[in-house]
């Protein structure tokens, strides 16, 4: 558990329905705060909050960040934009809309209010990098007119604004790169490779590869990484980001794809599939900042993370119409 804050907060948390964005704001309530959760439903669930309805310190809110929001809160987490190849790219304008206008628009919030705000970046503004593991000081070797691009682009522009407006306007801002995360609540049909190979596995069928299998990705459990956002959120000024939140564990996709069957117990067998454009080859966090000035590394390892989240999706296939 972490640290619990000095005294009561109302923090707005965009993307609240999502799957990191529920889970904060569970950690958020749990300290004692009052959240206001921020969501236009394109990829967030209402499964994800429905918990939450009845807590007397929540508040839904079904909004769209590409529009002003006008809330009174003492902290702001911008995590709203999809997060998955099949989301951001079914509307790439839009994708690209709110990633900067919504930054755009939160920004704003902050500077009226004067408060603290958290933008959930991303480790896709490294692209398919030449660098390995990816150091925050990095500048990424990211396609500008791919079909990835939408999301890579939109989030390093949204760290632009942050960092302008720290700048200009000495807002104090906290940016945060996010590693591939999993866990419970992940959309079962978000094309990830976790759900993807999970979902797969439970079903008995094929689990598809994309490319030779031997890109590596690493891969942090939720808890883990909810854990970095608020330690990130409680330091001074004097530390605006961007710093990597992942899990240095480095993967192959094959090989997750063997311990998912493993794990389910699956007679799924494994295909190979062409790989998508711009697909990063490696993926690993250099996590030194973040173990120094945050005191942050992750503690749950694969197999007890991956153990959690098959069991979450086992609960919820039978009530999922077929994709």
């Amino acid at each position: 558990m972490g640290r619990l804050y000095d005294s009561r907060k109302r923090i707005l948390v965009t993307g609240g329905a999502g799957f990191l964005g529920s889970h904060l704001i569970d950690r958020l309530l749990g300290q004692g705060h009052e959240v206001i959760c921020a969501d236009n439903l394109f990829t967030g669930t209402k499964r994800n909050i429905e918990h939450l309805h009845a807590h007397p310190n929540f508040e839904f809110i079904r909004h769209d960040v590409t529009f002003p929001l006008y809330v009174q809160v003492d902290e702001i987490y911008n995590l709203a934009c999809p997060a998955s190849p099949i989301h951001y790219q079914h509307d790439p304008v839009q994708t690209t809309k709110t990633s900067v206008h919504g930054a755009i628009n939160m920004l704003g919030l902050a500077k009226r209010l004067k408060c603290k705000i958290f933008q959930a970046s991303t480790s896709e503004v490294y692209g398919d990098p030449s660098m390995h593991p990816q150091r925050e000081e990095y500048w990424g070797n990211v396609n500008p007119i791919g079909t990835r691009s939408c999301y890579d682009e939109g989030k390093r522009c949204a760290e632009t604004l942050f960092f302008d407006y720290w700048r200009q306007h000495n807002l104090d801002i906290k940016v945060v790169r996010i590693f591939n995360t999993y866990g419970p609540r992940m959309h079962h049909a978000d094309g990830r490779v976790v759900s993807n190979f999970i979902v797969q596995a439970l079903r008995g069928e094929p689990i598809t590869i994309y490319g030779d299998g031997q890109q590596t990705r690493s891969f942090c459990y939720v808890d883990d990484l909810i854990e970095g956002f608020l330690r990130m959120m409680e330091t001074d000024r004097s530390i605006p980001g961007p710093i990597n939140l992942g899990n240095p564990g480095e993967f192959t996709i094959r090989e997750l794809a063997e311990k998912t069957i493993a794990m389910t117990g699956s007679s799924s067998t494994l295909i190979d599939m062409p790989l998508p454009s711009d697909d990063p080859k490696q993926r690993k966090p250099d996590i030194s900042k973040a173990r120094e000035l945050l005191g942050w590394e992750p503690k749950i390892a694969l197999d007890e993370g991956l153990g959690r989240t098959i069991n979450y999706f086992k609960g919820i296939l039978p009530t999922l119409v077929e994709a």
